[in-house]
């Protein structure tokens, strides 16, 4: 299984390596409209010879699956609009992939008492799991862990700082 999500990335670096966006930035929602659902793209780029095309459906598609990070407002686990389709791409491959698991690893940044931070990311961690099951994920192929204020993606005691640790990674296994 881990053979195929590694496609699927392969694929993603090869088919957008020009047009990648940084997921570093959890506001996310640039406004693009995004591509012509009925074009295609060649899967290594322009110039490649691969003769292999996806459609620019199936593009994005690869693109939403290379997001691993779901992002957080201040001291909650509401899943925010602009993760929504990132979420419904995960939650159909898994449920296409019945080998496919998931570990979703819940993050806070470092405000709050540390058993609080370990309940909030525990929270973040269980929300992301319930989407991922409405769009077809089964229980048996996600674990949750949730990790607090120990293991910051950035520090920091600024905002953009707590705005990069409040998370939920998605790790594939």
């Amino acid at each position: 299984m881990k053979s195929s999500v590694l496609m699927l990335l392969t694929l993603s670096a090869f088919s957008l390596a020009g047009c990648m966006r940084d997921n570093t930035l959890p506001e996310g929602a640039n406004g693009d409209v995004g591509p012509d659902p009925g074009a295609t793209t060649s899967a290594l780029g322009a110039g490649g010879n691969s003769g292999a095309s996806v459609t620019a459906a199936e593009a994005e598609r690869i693109r939403l699956m290379s997001l691993l990070v779901v992002y957080f407002d201040y001291d909650q686990a509401d899943i925010r609009p602009e993760f929504s389709a990132q979420l419904q791409a995960h939650g159909q491959f898994l449920a296409q992939n019945a080998n496919a698991a998931l570990r979703l690893e819940g993050h806070a940044d470092e405000r709050g008492s540390r058993e609080y931070n370990i309940g909030l990311g525990e929270r973040r961690a269980q929300a992301v799991r319930r989407v991922l099951m409405l769009q077809g994920a089964q229980a048996t192929q996600l674990t949750t862990v949730s990790y607090g204020e120990e293991r910051p993606a950035q520090t920091g005691t600024d905002e953009e700082s707590w705005r990069l640790n409040r998370r939920v990674e998605l790790s594939y296994r």
